[in-house]
């Protein structure tokens, strides 16, 4: 009978089987092994980075498999990616983090028409994966984007924060202004801008954001100021 219950776990395991998003090996998770060993290389050592604009909590550094991951996750439709990499910053947030609850979770929102041509938002889906890693109240329409945008990555710095100025209103999760205390989840950070943007938004509806928890930081930004 062991044999038996054996035999039909590998089996379904097989069928459960896809391709790793990354290298293409079969594998029953979101990554195969070897990948998911290379990412976790790209883990910082010092999650807490001091930044003029908001305090950053980042899990790793954007660059090499951790930045294909990122860009295949937004640009490739694989939107589970998002899972791991979100369930990863939950458990460094809960070891490294000198902030652990009474905060509410607000992804970064994409403008509707850009997440009707994605198909969805991957900073929502990294948040919900880092709340049920955390424990954490999500959300996710804490903050909405009223004005679209260009690409930040193509932008300079200055660029940047004009590409973002009154870009963000506040979302129908907080349209009775309860006094709560925010923790912004998005993707990638670099220059600040976007959190910069989304924390004024906040302010100034008399709601406190105590930082931003991102997967991935630029080396740039990694380096304390």
């Amino acid at each position: 009978m062991q044999q038996l219950i054996k035999n039909l776990e590998s089996l379904l395991n097989l069928f459960l089987k896809s391709n790793c998003p990354l290298c293409q090996r079969p594998t029953s998770q979101e990554f195969c092994q070897d990948c998911t060993r290379q990412l976790q290389k790209c883990h910082l050592r010092d999650h807490n980075l001091k930044q003029k604009s908001v305090p950053v909590f980042a899990w790793g550094t954007y660059g090499g498999i951790l930045k294909s991951a990122i860009t295949t996750m937004k640009y490739g439709n694989q939107p589970q990616i998002a899972r791991p990499l979100g369930r990863w910053l939950g458990e460094a947030w809960l070891l490294h983090s000198p902030v652990h609850n009474k905060v509410v979770v607000v992804p970064i929102p994409l403008h509707p028409d850009r997440q009707k041509n994605r198909g969805y938002n991957q900073a929502a889906l990294i948040a919900q994966s880092f709340c049920e890693t955390t424990g954490l109240k999500l959300k996710q329409n804490g903050l909405a984007r009223v004005r679209a945008t260009e690409a930040q990555h193509s932008l300079s710095a200055s660029k940047r924060a004009k590409n973002l100025a009154e870009a963000f209103e506040i979302g129908k999760d907080f349209r009775s202004h309860p006094k709560v205390s925010v923790l912004l989840i998005d993707d990638i950070y670099t220059t600040g801008a976007t959190a910069m943007s989304a924390m004024q938004t906040l302010n100034q509806a008399g709601i406190k954001v105590v930082g931003l928890a991102t997967t991935a930081v630029t080396s740039k930004s990694s380096n304390p100021i």
